[in-house]
């Protein structure tokens, strides 16, 4: 048996099984996909899509976040966003490193037209750290929300928007 062979029977092998998987329902676009907060990415409103998304609105300042983007952007539909904090360190035995407790972080610009850019939600043993490129509408905050053990906080850095590039 010579490999062409071997490598078109196991393609349609494995092509067989995902049609039969999705024929009998087993692969859906639902199951597949990452969860969508349709409510929280349609209010016009900061304060609801944080409440939306978290079950409270009530945030508290914290120098342990830091976000990380332009002073100056010159393409408002390319921003990119780091945002890294070590809110309530705990020790993990299983690396023996510092990870932070973030349940979720997310990055919100209250100028846009729906405020909410996007929203983590980290797993226990994750780093509180997410980077991404949002879009602005003009000069405007960008905010991020940290929940980490149960508590809302937030920082922000001022963003300058700036048509054609010109930097000014």
């Amino acid at each position: 048996m010579n490999n062409t062979r071997r490598t078109f029977l196991k393609a349609g092998m494995a092509t067989g099984t995902v049609a039969v998987a999705v024929g009998a329902g087993l692969l859906t676009p639902g199951s597949v996909l990452a969860a969508w907060p349709k409510a929280a990415f349609g209010t016009k409103k900061m304060d609801e899509a944080i409440k939306i998304l978290n079950g409270s609105a009530s945030t508290a300042d914290s120098k342990d976040i830091i976000v990380d983007a332009p002073d100056i952007a010159e393409n408002g539909a390319v921003v990119s966003v780091t945002v890294k904090t070590k809110l309530a360190n705990v020790e993990s035995v299983t690396v023996k490193t510092k990870l932070a407790n973030v349940e979720k972080i997310t990055v919100l610009v209250p100028e846009n037209v729906s405020p909410l850019a996007a929203s983590y939600i980290l797993g226990k043993q994750t780093d509180g750290f997410v980077t991404g490129r949002i879009k602005m509408r003009k000069t405007s905050d960008v905010i991020a929300v940290v929940k980490a053990g149960g508590k809302l906080m937030t920082a922000k850095k001022p963003v300058k928007v700036t048509l054609g590039g010109c930097g000014g």
